[in-house]
């Protein structure tokens, strides 16, 4: 008898952590089992480490589970450093989809060469803003083309923080239950006896 694959909320932080009235933090919220990735130092941009904090965090969960990861800021540049280390070692990760929002410029912190160039290999979407003090937009799509992302641009809404008024915000939920719906229903098509396909075409 197959178990049933436990499908959780990961979220991922950028700088000085996503303060109590943040939407990562509302969103949080939201999810049975959402788990956050917690960092040593919140100050200070530590590419390599936050990384390895994200196998941290995962080691702790149960066997055979399996995440969508919601990242912002810096925390998107440490998710895509963690999922191309475990591609370049040719390791598995249980990160299945990931929503990337207001990412870090990865120039401005000089660690763009340490990043993957080619797709994360998991369905993700970014989402920008034309006047995000920490990425400009174009560099933004740029990103989200080289990672196979789906690129979306939120118009003039600065860092999608706390500060431009980013507190319980609907469409970051919208767009993780889409991703949740759509690895559950992969999931029950993995499941399928071949028959049973047969009547679902």
């Amino acid at each position: 008898m197959q178990v049933k694959q436990e499908l959780r909320v990961l979220i991922i932080p950028g700088l000085r952590n996503s303060e109590p009235s943040h939407w990562q933090s509302w969103l949080q919220t939201q999810y049975r089992g959402a788990r956050r990735v917690q960092q040593p130092d919140w100050h200070t941009p530590d590419l390599a480490r936050w990384s390895a904090q994200i196998d941290d965090t995962l080691s702790k969960a149960r066997p055979g589970t399996t995440w969508v990861a919601v990242a912002h800021s810096f925390g998107v540049l440490a998710l895509a450093h963690h999922i191309g280390r475990h591609h370049a070692e040719g390791r598995p990760h249980a990160i299945v989809s990931a929503l990337l929002v207001a990412p870090a410029d990865p120039v401005k912190f000089k660690v763009d060469q340490a990043l993957p160039l080619g797709g994360l290999g998991i369905p993700s979407t970014l989402i920008g803003s034309e006047d995000d003090p920490w990425m400009p937009l174009h560099r933004a799509r740029d990103w989200a083309h080289r990672w196979g992302s789906r690129f979306q641009n939120l118009g003039a809404v600065g860092h999608i923080n706390t500060e431009s008024g980013f507190g319980p915000w609907p469409l970051a939920r919208y767009k993780v239950d889409q991703m949740i719906r759509d690895q559950q229903r992969s999931q029950r098509i993995d499941r399928a006896h071949p028959l049973e396909l047969n009547f679902a075409v």
